[in-house]
C-alpha cells in the first residue's frame, strides 16, 4: 500500500519533482564521470609512460569526492526541504484523515527510495556516456592517440556513487522523519496562509549599506589589481576578507536600494504590475542575501575556473618549450670552495653515454644591475641583475642545438632572457637605444630584441637576463654555475633519463651525495619535466572542473528551488491579482521578470568578479607564459549558458504552472 501510494504522489507531482530530479541525474552523472577517470583501457596503458599521474589522479578525485559529496548532500537536503515545505497542506491532510506521523513518515521514506532509484539510474546511465567524453578529453590532454579509444564502465566508479547517494538519501529520509515528528496539524494546514514576517530598516540603512559595499569592492578591485596574487603581501588575505564581507552588504542592501529608486520614480512605480514585481524582488533578496552572496562567490570560482583553466594548462605546457632546449641539463652551483666539473663527475661516479652529445659552459657573477646596464631608473627593472656567458661558450650551446653560431666584436654584446616579466621592458630598452652600461663601460648590444630561451633544461623560466659577452672580459669574474647540457643522438631516452633524475634524487637533503661536500646539483631532463608538469597541469585542472561544474549547478538549483518556493509562498498574492482583473499574461510576465531579475542578480555581480579574478590571473602567469583565454572563454560561455538556460526555463515553466494551478 505504501509502495503504491508514495508511487501515486510522485505521479501526481511530477511536475514539482522537475527540478529535484534534473539535480539528482546531473549530480550523480557528474560524480560517477569524474571518478570513473581510471577505467578507461587507454589510460592504464598510459600509466608507464606518464609516471602514474593518472593513478594518482583517480586516487585525488576519490578524495576530492568526499567534499564535492558534501555539497551535493547540503543541495539534496535543502531540495528535499522546498519539497517537504510545498506539500505541508497535503500532509495535514493525511493526519486529518486519521493517518499517523509513523505511516506518514513511511510514505515519504517510500517516495526518497523511489525518487533515488530512479535518479540513480538515470543519472548512472547518463554519466556512463558523459565519462567516455571526459576519457577523450583525457586522452587529449595527455597527447595520447585516439585509436587507443575504448567504451568502458567503471564498476568501482558505481560502487562509489551508490555508496555515497545512498548515504546522502538515507539522511534525507532521516531528516523527513525528523521534520514530520514535529509538525502540528494546525501547522500543515495552514502552512499557505502564513507568510514570512519581513521587516525593511531604515531605508538610508540600506543606501549607507550599498554604498560601503561599492567602495569597498572597487577598493579591493584596485589594490588587487595592483598587487596581483601576492600573498605575501599583508594586506592580501584582508582584501579578500573585505571582497566577501562587501558581496554580503551589496545583498543585504540590495533589496532597500531597490525599493527606494523605484519609490522616488513613480512612472515606473504605478506602470502596470511593477509594484508587485518589485515588492515580490525585494522580498526575497531580503530573506536570501546570504544563500545569493555564497551563490555569487560560488559562481564567480565557476567562471574564473572555466575561462582560464584549459588555456592556462595549454600554454603553460606550450611554455615548456622554451624552458627545455636541451634533453637533459646538469647544474653545479658554485661555492666557495670552487671545484672543477671532472672532478666533482668524478666523485659522484657520472659518465656521459655514448649517445650523449653535450657541452659544458659556465655562467658568471659580475654584480651587473638592469636599472645600471640600460641607465634606467624604471622600477620594473629594480632589484634584478644580470648574469654573463662567454661568447664562446653560448656558440658551443648553439651547436649543441644545430643552430648558426655567433661572433660579437669588442664592444658587442648579446642580451638573453625568457622571463616575461623582464622581456617588456627590456625591449622597450633597446628600442629606445641599443647601448648599454657594464661596469663603466659602454657596449652595443648586437639584438635589437632579447633573446628567449633558457640556456639549460629546468622547470622553471630561470633566464631573468644574461649578457653574452667577450671571453676576455670575464678573464678576472668568479664562477656562479656551471651547466652540463645533453642531447641524446639515439631512442635511448628512458634509460638516459633515470640516470639524469637518479641524480638529482640524490643530491637533495638526506641523499646519497650528502656527504661528499659537493656544492648543490639539479639536474633534469625535458621527458622527466614534460611528463611532471603535464601530469600535475591535468591534475589541477581536472580538480577546478570538476568543483566548478558542481558549483554551477549547485548555485543554478539553489535559484530554481528559491524562486519555487517564492511561488508556493505567494499563492495568496497572485490570487489576490487575478480579484483586481490582472489577466494570465500580466501574471506569467511578472513570473518571467521575477525569475530573471532572480537568476541574473548573483550572474552579474559574479561578472564583474571574474573580469577582475581573470585580469589578475592572466597578469600573473604571463611572468611566466602568454596565455589565450579566448577558447575557454567560449567553452565557459557555452557551459553556463546551456546550464542557466536549462534551470532558468523549467523555474519559469514550474513557477507558471504552480500559479496557475491553485488560483
Amino acid at each position: 500500500m505504501y509502495f503504491k501510494l508514495a508511487a501515486s504522489n510522485i505521479k501526481k507531482s511530477y511536475k514539482d519533482y522537475t527540478i529535484y530530479f534534473l539535480t539528482l541525474i546531473l549530480a550523480v552523472c557528474i560524480f560517477y564521470s569524474f571518478n570513473s577517470i581510471d577505467s578507461q583501457k587507454a589510460l592504464f596503458d598510459m600509466k608507464s609512460s606518464n609516471a602514474n599521474y593518472i593513478s594518482k589522479l583517480a586516487e585525488t578525485m576519490s578524495i576530492f569526492s568526499i567534499f564535492v559529496s558534501v555539497i551535493l548532500g547540503s543541495l539534496i537536503l535543502y531540495a528535499n526541504n522546498f519539497l517537504i515545505k510545498k506539500r505541508k497542506k497535503e500532509l495535514g491532510i493525511y493526519m486529518t484523515l486519521g493517518m499517523g506521523k509513523r505511516k506518514i513518515s513511511r510514505i515519504l521514506v517510500t517516495e526518497t527510495s523511489i525518487v533515488g532509484a530512479i535518479s540513480l539510474i538515470a543519472g548512472l546511465i547518463l554519466g556512463m556516456g558523459t565519462s567516455q567524453v571526459l576519457s577523450a578529453f583525457t586522452l587529449k590532454l595527455f597527447d595520447v592517440a585516439m585509436e587507443e579509444y575504448r567504451f568502458t564502465v567503471s564498476i568501482s566508479a558505481i560502487g562509489k556513487t551508490i555508496l555515497c547517494f545512498g548515504i546522502m538519501f538515507l539522511l534525507v529520509m532521516i531528516f523527513n522523519v525528523f521534520i514530520i515528528s514535529k509538525y502540528k496539524i494546525i501547522d500543515l494546514l495552514a502552512a499557505d496562509k502564513k507568510n514570512e514576517n519581513i521587516k525593511f530598516k531604515n531605508p538610508f540603512i540600506y543606501l549607507a549599506s550599498f554604498v560601503l559595499s561599492v567602495v569597498s569592492l572597487t577598493c579591493v578591485y584596485k589594490f588587487i589589481l595592483k598587487i596581483g596574487i601576492d600573498t605575501w603581501n599583508p594586506m592580501f588575505r584582508p582584501s579578500l576578507v573585505i571582497s566577501v564581507v562587501g558581496t554580503l552588504l551589496f545583498f543585504f542592501s540590495l533589496s532597500g536600494v531597490i525599493l527606494y529608486i523605484v519609490n522616488n520614480n513613480k512612472n515606473v512605480y504605478f506602470k502596470g504590475l511593477n509594484i508587485f514585481v518589485v515588492k515580490q524582488i525585494s522580498r526575497k533578496v531580503n530573506t536570501n542575501f546570504i544563500s545569493m552572496s555564497v551563490i555569487c562567490l560560488m559562481l564567480f570560482i565557476t567562471i574564473l575556473v572555466l575561462s582560464t583553466g584549459i588555456s592556462l594548462k595549454k600554454d603553460f605546457e606550450a611554455g615548456l618549450e622554451k624552458i627545455t632546449p636541451f634533453d637533459a641539463s646538469l647544474i653545479l652551483y658554485a661555492d666557495d670552495e670552487t671545484q672543477n666539473v671532472e672532478d666533482i663527475f668524478n666523485k659522484i661516479d657520472f659518465k656521459i653515454s655514448e649517445n650523449e652529445k653535450y657541452e659544458i659552459h659556465n655562467e658568471y657573477g659580475a654584480d651587473v644591475k638592469l636599472n645600471e646596464l640600460f641607465t634606467s631608473e624604471d622600477e620594473v627593472l629594480e632589484g634584478w641583475g644580470a648574469g654573463l656567458v662567454k661568447i664562446s661558450d653560448y656558440n658551443k650551446m648553439l651547436k649543441l642545438k644545430g643552430e648558426k653560431e655567433i661572433s660579437l666584436n669588442k664592444d658587442e654584446v648579446l642580451i638573453l632572457s625568457n622571463y616575461n616579466k623582464l622581456i617588456k621592458p627590456i625591449n622597450q630598452k633597446l628600442n629606445n637605444g641599443n647601448k648599454v652600461n657594464i661596469k663603466g663601460k659602454e657596449y652595443v648590444v648586437k639584438n635589437h630584441k632579447a633573446i628567449e630561451g633558457n640556456l639549460d633544461t629546468d622547470r622553471i623560466s630561470d633566464n631573468y637576463c644574461t649578457i653574452v659577452i667577450n671571453d676576455e672580459f670575464l678573464s678576472d669574474c668568479k664562477v656562479f654555475e656551471s651547466v652540463l647540457n645533453v642531447m641524446y643522438c639515439d631512442e635511448s631516452r628512458e634509460e638516459n633519463n633515470k640516470k639524469y633524475e637518479e641524480i638529482d634524487k640524490n643530491s637533495w637533503i638526506g641523499g646519497k651525495y650528502e656527504s661528499l661536500n659537493l656544492p648543490h646539483i639539479n639536474a633534469s631532463s625535458k621527458d622527466g619535466i614534460y611528463s611532471e608538469e603535464k601530469g600535475s597541469t591535468t591534475s589541477i585542472l581536472f580538480l577546478a572542473i570538476y568543483l566548478a561544474i558542481v558549483f554551477l549547478i549547485t548555485s543554478m538549483a539553489v535559484l530554481a528551488l528559491q524562486q519555487l518556493s517564492e511561488a508556493s509562498d505567494s499563492i495568496e498574492r497572485y490570487r489576490a491579482l487575478r480579484r483586481i482583473g490582472a489577466n494570465k499574461k500580466m501574471i506569467n510576465k511578472t513570473i518571467f521578470i521575477q525569475t530573471l531579475i532572480h537568476f541574473s542578480l548573483p550572474v552579474i555581480l559574479a561578472l564583474i568578479h571574474s573580469i577582475v579574478g581573470v585580469i589578475v590571473v592572466n597578469n600573473e602567469i604571463s611572468t611566466y607564459s602568454q596565455i589565450d583565454i579566448r577558447f575557454s572563454t567560449l567553452i565557459t560561455a557555452l557551459i553556463f549558458v546551456v546550464v542557466y538556460v536549462g534551470y532558468f526555463y523549467i523555474t519559469y515553466t514550474g513557477y507558471k504552472n504552480i500559479v496557475k494551478n491553485s488560483i
